[in-house]
């Protein structure tokens, strides 16, 4: 996230797609087995109904942390829905025969209203590896400050969706400051708390096995945020997911060197939510840049289809060309003499976003619906998980690289980000793209090495 001062209301409705596009986009959206049960439908209703009403999906967000202008500093990359009717409630109401539902800002939902852990693991080919592999390893999550509620909402959310429980006292949840300490924790703030707990059920919802480590930093300075790193892979996590960014700077060659070039070790860095344009550190060479898209339901064979999330000029996944950063060996595009943002994607789109438990300060109201490239970071760190430990001395950003063009990942051909003189930085291709670089997850293939 780029460059303001307060959090951003983006002031902006948006609507989900035309009336036939959202009926197979949407009318099956939502979630696992728990909230299922609340989508009965009471009686038969007609597609082009459930077209009608699902297209008057519109929705308001909200950026979940307080962004800053000074240098060297970080924001998150998540957006909370704060108003409007999302397409899945849209939907429900149709099918119901009921008018629907309104999301308020910092009103408790009493059920979910975006994607839960079934949808992601479908959209994704991830069920078979999500309910068999996992065991064992551990994804880091990285943010500024405490959320004291993080393991109460953890448990909250993988509770309601059926998941194995995850918490301290197993052994598979620890929450730890950036020195590693247990109980000298950073200052509690409700915005990073949002992020936190969707950092949290991104990892439950793709990889239910695997155990998670919560590393807070002291503040989100690039130094702190950095040292958290370090201390998640001085604990032993093989994957860790860094779901902020901030402006490029002459200073980020040192913070690679620094903080983020972990041999054998997975890295995720958010592209950013402020559409094209490069950020820090999804531009470092050493880490996997994760952009985002729109994910709707389809009548194809996979079920689903994605493009580019872009709202509008100025919200939307990241991409571009660093300014300071060298090429890694492995991305071979040539329009960009340097480090080129995505080299894969996942969901972020806000109007087809992911569930999230968050109960902590005047952000923690429930149930929510959470969009930006901070969904699809924890999302990719934790395919990676899935795909089983790294080899010694690699860089992991390489893997999908050779996977590209198969079946391997989901090509992502349409939508744009934004303008750009070179037109794959902010446009979609068939191939690589800056937007959603090598495509999306079709397993796990395209993650191991």
């Amino acid at each position: 996230m780029r460059a303001t001062n307060t959090p951003h209301i983006s002031g902006r409705w948006r609507r989900v797609g035309s009336a036939a596009a959202a009926a197979t986009a949407l009318a099956l959206a939502g979630f696992g087995a728990a909230a299922q049960a609340d989508a009965a439908t009471p009686h038969k209703v007609s597609a082009q109904t459930i077209a009608t009403q699902v297209a008057k999906a519109r929705v308001q967000t909200t950026n979940a942390c307080a962004t800053t202008t000074k240098k060297g500093y970080a924001s998150c990359d998540a957006l909370r829905v704060t108003g409007g009717t999302t397409a899945f409630m849209e939907k429900q109401a149709a099918v119901k025969g009921v008018a629907p539902a309104t999301i308020k800002p910092n009103a408790s939902s009493g059920t979910p209203t975006g994607y839960g852990p079934s949808d992601l693991q479908s959209a994704y080919g991830l069920a078979s590896a999500a309910s068999s592999k996992g065991s064992g390893e551990t994804v880091a999550i990285v943010d500024a400050y405490d959320d004291p509620n993080a393991a109460a909402d953890l448990a909250t959310y993988r509770s309601y969706y059926g998941l194995s429980a995850c918490t301290t006292s197993n052994g598979c949840f620890k929450k730890v400051s950036q020195t590693g300490s247990t109980t000298s924790l950073p200052s509690a703030d409700s915005g990073w708390a949002g992020e936190i707990s969707l950092d949290l059920d991104m990892v439950s919802a793709t990889c239910p096995n695997c155990n998670i480590l919560l590393v807070e930093a002291k503040s989100a300075s690039m130094t702190n945020l950095g040292t958290a790193v370090n201390e998640a892979v001085k604990l032993g996590a093989k994957y860790v997911s860094n779901s902020y960014g901030g402006s490029e700077s002459s200073s980020d060659t040192s913070y690679d060197s620094s903080y983020y070039k972990h041999a054998g070790v997975v890295i995720t860095a958010s592209a950013g939510d402020e559409g094209y344009g490069a950020e820090y550190p999804a531009g470092s060479q050493y880490v996997t840049a994760v952009g985002g898209t729109a994910l709707k339901k389809a009548s194809n064979t996979r079920g689903w289809s994605e493009s580019v999330w872009n709202t509008s000029s100025t919200e939307g996944t990241g991409s571009g060309c660093s300014a300071y950063d060298a090429k890694p060996s492995w991305q071979t595009d040539t329009g960009c003499g340097k480090r080129m943002i995505a080299d894969v994607s996942a969901v972020a789109d806000p109007a087809t976003g992911v569930s999230v438990y968050d109960s902590y300060g005047a952000d923690g109201t429930g149930w929510n619906t959470y969009g930006g490239t901070s969904a699809s970071s924890p999302l990719i760190a934790s395919v990676y998980a899935l795909a089983g430990t790294p080899s010694s001395g690699s860089y992991p950003a390489k893997f999908p690289y050779a996977k590209a063009g198969t079946s391997a990942l989901n090509d992502v051909t349409s939508g744009s980000n934004g303008s750009c003189s070179t037109s794959y930085f902010c446009t979609a291709r068939s191939g690589y793209d800056g937007p959603t670089g090598l495509g999306t997850p079709e397993g796990v293939s395209a993650f191991t090495g």
